[in-house]
């Protein structure tokens, strides 16, 4: 992209593209509007780091491509259409006047690469979630929110910004089965099924964040919780997460956007 056409994508909004709604499968389709979805609840919720991180999604279909956001629009703008198809290493398999962030896409391939059950990978620096990805003993069991995912959370060491390829291997070893990740000192990432999976996974664990940097900030002693709680809580989490609890709150979670603003699925 030259200098003129990066400067034609800068003033471009995402209204300004066509609807790809009957060009594309309607598989692809859902997708399309399920990820416009998750970028627009990101940032309803406040956890959108101006038109940095990325939430991917896995198109349907043999070639092994995905769709994420268009460098250069807030989280805010993004529509179904908008989203551009990539390939596995971050490059562009269809015509689109935004660029891509190919570094973004380095932690999200390593997952996708690895996971088949990873579809949907989110990734975000919100203050709270990065403030736990600093602390040495990382997220707590202190809230039954915490408890719910606190078996499902995985770490990895910050490396600096990821641009080393060779990165994405001692990723996926730190990862495991795992579908929630604290990137140390970076942020924090969630991965599933569907959008909706990835998305629920993702709002317990900045919720837990938060609640977790509060209760620090209190300066009282903590008050712990009884033996095996936080186990039994994690085994309701792992049941509800990826089905059921998702099945429920998408919906509810899409009819809030519509109320807003429905051009997401343009």
């Amino acid at each position: 992209m030259n200098a003129m056409e990066k400067m034609t994508a800068a003033r471009a909004g995402a209204h300004d593209i066509p609807s790809l709604e009957g060009k594309v499968s309607p598989e692809e389709w859902a997708l399309r509007v399920d990820l416009a979805a998750c970028y627009r609840l990101v940032a309803l919720h406040g956890w959108d780091d101006m038109i940095f991180t990325h939430i991917s999604a896995r198109v349907p279909g043999p070639e092994h491509h995905f769709l994420i956001n268009p460098y250069g629009l807030l989280f805010d703008e993004i529509t179904a259409s908008s989203l551009v198809k990539i390939d596995l290493d971050g490059n562009k398999v269809e015509p689109s006047p935004y660029p891509v962030n190919p570094a973004g896409f380095t932690i999200h391939s390593a997952i996708h690469a690895n996971r088949d059950d990873a579809h949907c990978v989110m990734h975000l620096h919100t203050v709270d979630g990065v403030a736990v990805a600093c602390q040495e003993h990382g997220l707590l069991p202190l809230s039954q929110r915490a408890q719910l995912i606190y078996c499902d959370v995985a770490y990895h060491d910050y490396e600096g910004v990821a641009l080393d390829l060779d990165e994405r291997e001692r990723l996926v070893k730190d990862v495991g089965d795992k579908n929630l990740v604290i990137l140390r000192n970076h942020g924090t990432l969630a991965m599933g099924a569907t959008c909706a999976d990835a998305f629920l996974r993702i709002y317990h664990l900045e919720k837990a964040a938060s609640m977790q940097v509060r209760a620090l900030a209190g300066g009282t002693k903590i008050y712990g919780t009884n033996q095996g709680i936080t186990e039994k809580n994690g085994e309701l989490g792992r049941a509800a997460f990826g089905g059921p609890i998702s099945a429920l709150a998408w919906p509810a979670l899409l009819r809030k956007l519509d109320r807003i603003d429905t051009s997401y699925k343009h």
